[in-house]
C-alpha cells in the first residue's frame, strides 16, 4: 500500500468509518507490528481509545470478595523467579509493569504515565533508545514512592547472574539507563532494537522495589521474604500465600487509577484439575473465573447449557508441543543430569527425531481431545499471522517412521524394539497430570510402539512439574526424561522473547539453577545468527522473514514436535464485566478494571 492509501485509512479512521481495531488489523497484515500501527494514529493526531471495553465505576472497592482458579497452583510470588504461568500470574496481583498489551496488540501504560512513540519523541529514530515518563504519586503497599530508581535497580537486579533470574533474557539488550529526573528514564540499547517495549512491560516486565530487595541481590536473591510476602503497586496489597494451595489480596486504597479496583478482597486458588475448575464456574457458579481450561471442547458445551458461564476463547501465541532432549538425561556429569557437557545416545540422530515427528497424530489430537480449544499445526510460532510460516507441513504416517527408520539403520529385535549400536529406542515421555495430555500420550505411545518405539509413560503433578523450585528433580526445566509435552506461552504479539527459547545462550542448567529458557538444551550457530539478526532489524517485513526462519529451523530440525496451536480459554462468569483476556500475557494483566454485576 502507497503512502496515499495510508493516509486515507487514516482518515477513515478519524472520521469514525473505520475501527482503530480494523486499522490495526490491516497493518499488521501488511507486516507492521500492533504497537507501530498505534504509533501511526497517534502521528496523525487520532486519540488512543485505552481500554475502551472498561466501565466508568464511580469508587473504589464495595465489589467483595472475588473468587478465581488456578488449577496449577502458585509456589511463589517473585516475578523473575517465575518459571511457571501460575506463579507470574499470582505476581501479577501485586505487581505491575510499565505497560501490558491489550486484546489487539496495542501497549496500555500501568506504571508509565504514556507510551513513548516516535511523535512524543520517547522512541529515536535509531532504534538504540526510549524514554519513559512514569506516573507520579505512585507509592508501594508499603506507602514509599515509586521512582525511577526502582527501574534501575529491577535492572542491576536481574542483571546479576548470581540472581539467576528468568526474566534475564529481557534486559540482556540493555547498554545504560540514565535516570533523567525522579520520574523519567532513558533506556540505551546496545544496538537497534524494533522491540524497544521488551524491558519493563508485559509478564517479564514485572517491577520489583529497590528498598525491599536491594538486600537481596546475587548470591542472597533467594532468601528475600518477599519472595513470598510481595510488596507491590498492584490494584491488590498482600494479605495470605500458602504455597502449593492460596494466595489472598486486600484492596489498596492508595491505588493509583482512580475509583479502582471494584473488588474488596481477591482470592487465587490453586490446585485441583482443569475439569472442575471450569465446572465451578461455568456449571456451578461458586467461582467468578478460572484460569486455562485444558479441558474437552465436549465438556466445555454440556457445562455451557447451564448458563451460569461461558468458556472465553481469544487468540494468543501459546503452543503445546514436544520436547526432544538434546542431552543425557541419565548420564549425571559433574552433580548434573541432563548436562550440556552429554549428548542423548540416540535422540541426536536427526533419523529418530524426524520418526518421532511423523508419529504423533495431530489431526486426531485435535479432532478426538481439543475440538475448537487446539488446533493442529506444524508450527512452533503460529501468532501474529505474518510470523506464521507456509514452508512447514505436518503429516501422520506410521508407515513412513518405519521407512526412516529402516533406512538409519535401526532394526527391529526379537521384542520389537528398535536398535542400533546395542541402544535401543526405549524413551520416557513426561508431562504433567491432565486428562488431555495423557489422552495425547497414549496416542503418541500406540503410534510409536507400531514403528518400533518402546515408550514409557510419567505424569507429574502440574504444581510440582511447573515449579520454580530449583531442587526439584521433576521439573520441566530440569527436563530429565527423553522427551516432554507442554504448552509453552507467548507473552507479548513480538516473538523476539518467545523465540529465544532456542538460543545457545540460553540452556537451563545447574549454574543459572535451571532458570534458562532453552529446555532442550539444542545448540544451533544457524539459528543464534538468525535470531541475532531479527534483534537489530528496524524494517518489520524483513524482521518477520527471520522470525518465520527461526520457526523452519526449529521445525526442520524437529528440536520439538507442535502438537496443538492453543488460544487462550477461561471460564468466565456471566456476571463478570471487563474480565478481558488480551491473549499477550497475564490473565491478570487488567485486573485492576475487573468487577461484578450484583
Amino acid at each position: 500500500m502507497d503512502e496515499h492509501g495510508l493516509r486515507a485509512l487514516v482518515g477513515e479512521v478519524k472520521a469514525g468509518r473505520l475501527s482503530r481495531r480494523r486499522f490495526v488489523q490491516l497493518m499488521v497484515g501488511l507486516g507492521l507490528t500492533a504497537p507501530m500501527a498505534a504509533q501511526m494514529l497517534a502521528s496523525a493526531g487520532v486519540a488512543e481509545a485505552q481500554l475502551k471495553w472498561a466501565s466508568s465505576p464511580t469508587k473504589r472497592g464495595g465489589g467483595g470478595l472475588l473468587k478465581t482458579l488456578w488449577w496449577q497452583a502458585p509456589t511463589l510470588l517473585n516475578p523473575h523467579f517465575a518459571v511457571g504461568t501460575k506463579d507470574q500470574d499470582a505476581s501479577r496481583i501485586f505487581y505491575e509493569p510499565l505497560a501490558s498489551f491489550d486484546p489487539d496488540g496495542n501497549l496500555v501504560p500501568f506504571l508509565a504515565a504514556e507510551i513513548p512513540s516516535l511523535q512524543n519523541g520517547g522512541v529515536a529514530k535509531d532504534g538504540r533508545s526510549v524514554t519513559w515518563r512514569l506516573k507520579a504519586n505512585v507509592q508501594w503497599h508499603d506507602g514509599k514512592p515509586f521512582t525511577a530508581d526502582d527501574l534501575v535497580f529491577n535492572w542491576e537486579y536481574v542483571m546479576d547472574p548470581a540472581t539467576a533470574a528468568v526474566t534475564q533474557g529481557s534486559y540482556t539488550n540493555i547498554e545504560r539507563i540514565d535516570k533523567l529526573d525522579s520520574h523519567t528514564i532513558k533506556i540505551g540499547f546496545k544496538k537497534p532494537t524494533p522491540f524497544w517495549a521488551r524491558p519493563f512491560c508485559s509478564t517479564d516486565g514485572m517491577i520489583i522495589p529497590k528498598h525491599v530487595f536491594e538486600a537481596y541481590k546475587g548470591d542472597k536473591s533467594r532468601e528475600a521474604p518477599t519472595n513470598l510476602k510481595p510488596v507491590g503497586t498492584g490494584p491488590y496489597r498482600f494479605s495470605d500465600f500458602k504455597p502449593g494451595d492460596i494466595v489472598r489480596g486486600e484492596l489498596y486504597t492508595g491505588y493509583h487509577i482512580p475509583n479502582r479496583p471494584f473488588f474488596d478482597q481477591v482470592e487465587m486458588k490453586g490446585g485441583g484439575d482443569a475439569i472442575s475448575a471450569a465446572r465451578a464456574v461455568i456449571q456451578t457458579g461458586e467461582y467468578d473465573y478460572a484460569w486455562n481450561l485444558q479441558v474437552e471442547d465436549e465438556i466445555l458445551k454440556r457445562l455451557e447449557q447451564g448458563g451460569k458461564g461461558r468458556a472465553d476463547i481469544v487468540a494468543g501465541g501459546n503452543i503445546e508441543h514436544i520436547q526432544c532432549n538434546f542431552t543425557d538425561p541419565w548420564t549425571e556429569v559433574d552433580g548434573e543430569r541432563a548436562s550440556a557437557k552429554t549428548r542423548h545416545p540416540f535422540l541426536t540422530d536427526p533419523a529418530v527425531r524426524l520418526a518421532l515427528s511423523v508419529l504423533v497424530d495431530r489431526g486426531s489430537v485435535q479432532e478426538q481431545i481439543y475440538g475448537r480449544t487446539g488446533i493442529a499445526t506444524a508450527n512452533f510460532l503460529n501468532s501474529p499471522s505474518r510470523y506464521a510460516s507456509k514452508n512447514m507441513k505436518w503429516e501422520f504416517s506410521i508407515e513412513k517412521a518405519s521407512q526412516i527408520l529402516d533406512q538409519a539403520g535401526w532394526k527391529r529385535g526379537s521384542d520389537g524394539v528398535r536398535e542400533k549400536g546395542g541402544k535401543k529406542l526405549k524413551l520416557v515421555y513426561q508431562t504433567s497430570i491432565n486428562p488431555l495430555r495423557q489422552k495425547t500420550q497414549q496416542i503418541v505411545k500406540q503410534a510409536a510402539a507400531k514403528a518400533g518405539f518402546d515408550m514409557e509413560l510419567k505424569s507429574v503433578t502440574a504444581s510440582v512439574y511447573f515449579s520454580s523450585d530449583a531442587s526439584n528433580p521433576d521439573t520441566y526445566t530440569h527436563f530429565y526424561t527423553d522427551i516432554q509435552m507442554y504448552t509453552t506461552t507467548m507473552t507479548s504479539p513480538d516473538p523476539e522473547s518467545f523465540m529465544n527459547q532456542f538460543t545457545s545462550w540460553e540452556v537451563a542448567a545447574k549454574d543459572n539453577k535451571w532458570q534458562g529458557r532453552n529446555i532442550t538444551r539444542w545448540r544451533s550457530d544457524e539459528y543464534d545468527k538468525v535470531y541475532r539478526a531479527a534483534e537489530i532489524e528496524l524494517d518489520p517485513v524483513k524482521r518477520a522473514a527471520l522470525f518465520v526462519r527461526m520457526n523452519d529451523l526449529v521445525i526442520q530440525n524437529v528440536v520439538v514436535v507442535p502438537v496443538v496451536f492453543r488460544p487462550r480459554v477461561a471460564a468466565i462468569s456471566n456476571r463478570m464485566r471487563d474480565a478481558i483476556q488480551s491473549g499477550w500475557g497475564s490473565d491478570f494483566w487488567a485486573l485492576a478494571y475487573w468487577s461484578k454485576q450484583g
